[in-house]
């Protein structure tokens, strides 16, 4: 059997901001601190936080955030299944590109987080990252959006 908790409606509010993001090449950036800092600031109290990155060869993802290792690994995983040498026929933004944007299109560019009592609802090993599928540094922005009550 499933229990559901009881169910509360609240006046939402809507605010946003944007993210900017700096990144020394392919691999992991936790945002997480960044994040809920927004919900802090803008007084988040029940609702959710979404986010939404602005770009087609980068993405976003809530995975593992204590051991170093599991960042590593997924880089592994993302290269075997999208290599920069395949036969790619884009390929004008360098070998790089083409596998950015399947990389992306797997992990994807949109995320969102509940707030509950003022909190992200992370779970304990649960941070949020934004990942550059890109060998070379970029500036990404992330669009971040509280989206309900507000204290």
């Amino acid at each position: 059997m499933i229990k559901r908790s009881s169910i509360s409606e609240v006046e939402a509010s809507v605010v946003t901001a944007t993210l900017a993001v700096d990144t020394d090449g392919e691999g992991l950036v936790e945002i997480t601190r960044d994040v809920a800092r927004f919900a802090a600031d803008v007084g988040a109290r029940e609702g959710a936080v979404f986010l939404y990155l602005r770009h087609t060869s980068a993405s976003l993802t809530i995975q593992e955030n204590a051991d170093p290792d599991v960042r590593t690994d997924l880089v592994a995983a993302l290269r075997r299944l999208a290599p920069s040498d395949a036969p790619w026929v884009h390929d004008v933004e360098g070998p790089d590109d083409m596998p950015g944007h399947v990389k992306a299109m797997l992990t994807g560019v949109s995320l969102h987080v509940p707030v509950i009592d003022g909190a992200l609802a992370l779970g304990t090993w649960q941070g949020i990252y934004l990942i550059e599928h890109r060998t070379r540094p970029h500036r990404r922005e992330v669009i971040v959006q509280f989206i309900g009550s507000r204290g």
